[in-house]
C-alpha cells in the first residue's frame, strides 16, 4: 500500500484519514481525488508535505481522469460523495449522481486495473432502530442493534445512494472479482466537519452568539465515533479485512440530539437550556446504533476516543481555535436553514 487514491480527501472525514496516514505512516504516497464542492476545502490538507499528499481537483466521475489516477494505485479509499439528508430532500440530484455513478466508475477503474478498493459507507442505510429511553447509562440492556447482516431500508434520498453504492460494490466482487471491502460507520464527529452539520453548528452557533436550533423533541439518538478512530478503522480494514467483506465502524457512543446539545452548552460554559426547538425533519431517523463485535474481534480494531466527553471537548476546541476557517461560511448557513425554518 505504497500509493493510494483517497477520493473525497478533502472533505471532513476523508481528511482527517489523509491526516491520520500522513501521521502513523511515512511509506505512504497519497493522491486526494476531490471536487472541491462547498463541503471540501484545500484548507483541511494545509501544512501536509507536499512530496507526500497531492491534490487532483475532479469529479469522481470523469472516467479518464480516474482511469489515469487509478492505474497508477495500490489502493483506492472512497469518501467522495454527497452526504447531507436536509440537502438530499431539497434535490437529491447531487446523490444519484456523485454516490452511485461516482462509485460505479470507480469500481469500474479497480476492476480494470486490478487494484484494491475500500468503500467507505454509512450506518443510515440500515434505516433506524425502535427508539427505546434506557440508552447505555440509562437503565438495563443495549437494545438492537445494526449488525453487518441486518437489512437495507434506507429512508432518505441520501442513504437510498449509499445503498445503492454498496450494493453496487458488492456484485461487483461477486460477479467480477473485485478486490474490494466495505465499511458502515455511524455518525462522525471531530475536526473539519462542515458547520452544516448538527455538533459543529452547535458549536458555532454558540460561539457566534446564535442560540442553538434543536430539531423536534431531540429524543433522536445517534451512535457517535470520533473521526480519528473512524480513520484507525478504515486503515485496519483496508490492510487486514477480508476481501467482499461487510465491516461495521462504530465505538458505543449512543446518544440522543438533546444530550449532545445539553453536553455541548455545558462544555462551552451556557445554560443547558439555551436553545431553541425547530420543526422536525422529514423522515428523521429515530435511531442508530453498531454493532462492531466483527470489526473488534477479527482484526484487534478497538476505539481510542471512548469517553464522549473529552472528544467533544477536544472538538470544541478546534473551532474555537479555528474560527478562520468556518467564520466565513457561518451566514450562508444559518440563512439557508432559516429558509426551511430550522
Amino acid at each position: 500500500m505504497k500509493n493510494l487514491v483517497v477520493t473525497g480527501g478533502a472533505g471532513f472525514i476523508g481528511s482527517n484519514f489523509v491526516h491520520y496516514i500522513v501521521e502513523n505512516h511515512p511509506e505512504v504516497h497519497v493522491t486526494v481525488l476531490d471536487k472541491l464542492t462547498y463541503a471540501g476545502n484545500r484548507e483541511n490538507l494545509a501544512g501536509l508535505p507536499a512530496d507526500r499528499v497531492e491534490l487532483v481537483v475532479g469529479d469522481i466521475c470523469d472516467v479518464p481522469l480516474v482511469d489515469k489516477l487509478v492505474q497508477k494505485a495500490d489502493a483506492v479509499v472512497h469518501y467522495a460523495a454527497e452526504s447531507h439528508n436536509d440537502n438530499s430532500l431539497i434535490d437529491p440530484s447531487p446523490f444519484i449522481q456523485t454516490n452511485i455513478v461516482g462509485t460505479y466508475t470507480l469500481i469500474q477503474a479497480c476492476r480494470k486495473y486490478d487494484v484494491r478498493f475500500h468503500h467507505v459507507s454509512t450506518d443510515e442505510v440500515y434505516g433506524d432502530l425502535p427508539l427505546r429511553e434506557n440508552l447505555p447509562g440509562h437503565g438495563e440492556g443495549v437494545g438492537e442493534k445494526f449488525t453487518p447482516d441486518s437489512p437495507y431500508r434506507p429512508s432518505s434520498p441520501y442513504s437510498s445512494s449509499k445503498a445503492s453504492s454498496d450494493l453496487l460494490v458488492r456484485a461487483w466482487v461477486r460477479s467480477f472479482g473485485l478486490k474490494a471491502t466495505i465499511s458502515n460507520c455511524s455518525n462522525n464527529y471531530g475536526p473539519y466537519q462542515h458547520i452544516e452539520k448538527f455538533i459543529p453548528r452547535q458549536i458555532t452557533n454558540i460561539l457566534s452568539g446564535i442560540r442553538p436550533k434543536l430539531y423536534g423533541s431531540g429524543k433522536n439518538v445517534r451512535d457517535w465515533i470520533h473521526t480519528n478512530d473512524h480513520s484507525q478503522a478504515v486503515w485496519t480494514i483496508l490492510t487486514q479485512g477480508k476481501i467482499g467483506e461487510t465491516y461495521l465502524i462504530g465505538a458505543d457512543g449512543e446518544k440522543n440530539n438533546k444530550e449532545v446539545l445539553e453536553e455541548i452548552l455545558r462544555l462551552m460554559g451556557q445554560p443547558t437550556d439555551a436553545y431553541d426547538h425547530v420543526k422536525d425533519r422529514p423522515g428523521h431517523d429515530l435511531r442508530y446504533a453498531i454493532d462492531s463485535t466483527k470489526l473488534r474481534t477479527e482484526l484487534g480494531w478497538k476505539p481510542e476516543f471512548t469517553n464522549f466527553e473529552k472528544g467533544l471537548q477536544h472538538t470544541i476546541d478546534w473551532y474555537r481555535s479555528h474560527e478562520k476557517w468556518w467564520q466565513s461560511e457561518k451566514a450562508e448557513v444559518e440563512a439557508k436553514y432559516a429558509r426551511n425554518g430550522q
